[in-house]
């Protein structure tokens, strides 16, 4: 859909949170999130490394994301605060907003709100590299963490594999069990709780860490051959989900490399410890979906795919949610321009 001239008419497009999940299916978002990762890796999109500034206190971050994406069209930026703390107040720990500009004129078109766009399109993003690269009869699902991405993982994974179990294990036993009986009912799906992280990954084909944790809280040895871990809590180099054996047992692949090279803590302690090189990292997600790099070579092969997030997946989720959102009337436009 053409925007040209557009902007000048609709004023400015609000979508609250509430909005963002009423215009974002996980569906479309997965498909979203794929179109983005092939383009990711094959010229068709710009996607600068983002900027995070550390906060007094340094816990918490506050972080830009600028990003142009051809198809689905996008330009636009993501401004997002994490706090981890929040979670104990009962708020969301990623707040922000998604900036939608029209890349013909210039015109911002759309402000979203940036944790719900978040949660959808990473879950989405772990969804499209577990389509890509577990095997395809992989049906026993563990998540290790209770919050918002776990939430949205287990949605997102459900879409991609059929699921004949799901294990989940956090830190508090109480927000495990609340999230099994919730979730899994909402979904249709058992959810049974661990009472520890092996317990959880034990006979998992499919394992996604969603957690804050700063270390390891996933063990290589706990991994049985064919399995398939989605790393996504971990987004600096001083913190990792996984430990060395993870990284290093398994076909290793990434977002984006650029990313990978500046923010992936699992990657850059196994290469200090001097267990794998730069070279470990055998493509970008984008070429695997792109055929330029092979996956999965086996039942036996143990893939990793390290997420951190990049803007071209907020883009793609941004574009769905604003033609959704014109198309059907959802959100708050108000006066913007000046003519």
């Amino acid at each position: 859909m053409s925007t040209k001239g557009s902007s000048q008419k609709r004023g400015l497009l609000i979508v609250g949170s509430a909005d963002v999940k009423r215009a974002l299916s996980m569906s479309d978002c997965i498909e979203a999130v794929d179109k983005a990762m092939h383009a990711l890796s094959s010229g068709g999109a710009d996607v600068p490394l983002r900027t995070v500034m550390k906060l007094p206190g340094g816990r918490n971050f506050f972080g830009v994301m600028p990003g142009y994406l051809a198809e689905p069209r996008g330009l636009g930026t993501k401004i997002i605060t994490i706090f981890p703390d929040n979670a104990q107040l009962g708020l969301s720990s990623h707040v922000g907003l998604v900036l939608l500009f029209d890349s013909e004129i210039g015109f911002p078109l759309a402000v979203m709100d940036a944790g719900e766009v978040t949660a959808i399109r990473t879950a989405a993003a772990s969804a499209v590299a577990t389509r890509a690269l577990a095997r395809h009869d992989a049906s026993h699902l563990a998540i290790l963490g209770t919050g918002e991405q776990a939430i949205t993982h287990l949605e997102a994974i459900s879409k991609v594999r059929t699921l004949r179990t799901v294990r989940v294990w956090g830190r508090s036993p109480d927000k495990a069990a609340a999230f099994a009986k919730e979730h899994g009912s909402r979904l249709g799906l058992k959810v049974e709780v661990a009472a520890t992280a092996e317990a959880a990954v034990s006979g998992a084909d499919i394992v996604c860490t969603v957690t804050s944790s700063r270390e390891p809280i996933l063990n290589g040895a706990w991994l049985q051959k064919g399995a398939h871990v989605n790393l996504v809590g971990a987004s600096q180099l001083v913190s990792r989900e996984a430990d060395d054996d993870v990284v290093a047992l398994s076909r290793f692949f990434v977002d984006s490399r650029v990313s990978a090279r500046a923010e992936a803590g699992e990657l850059k302690h196994a290469m200090d410890a001097g267990l794998v090189s730069d070279s470990h990292v055998l493509g970008e997600i984008g070429e695997v979906l792109n055929g330029k790099v092979v996956g999965r070579t086996g039942n036996h092969d143990i893939t990793v795919y390290k997420s951190l997030g990049v803007a071209a997946q907020d883009m793609a989720a941004a574009r769905i949610i604003y033609d959704r959102a014109v198309r059907d009337g959802i959100g708050t436009t108000v006066p913007f321009f000046g003519h």
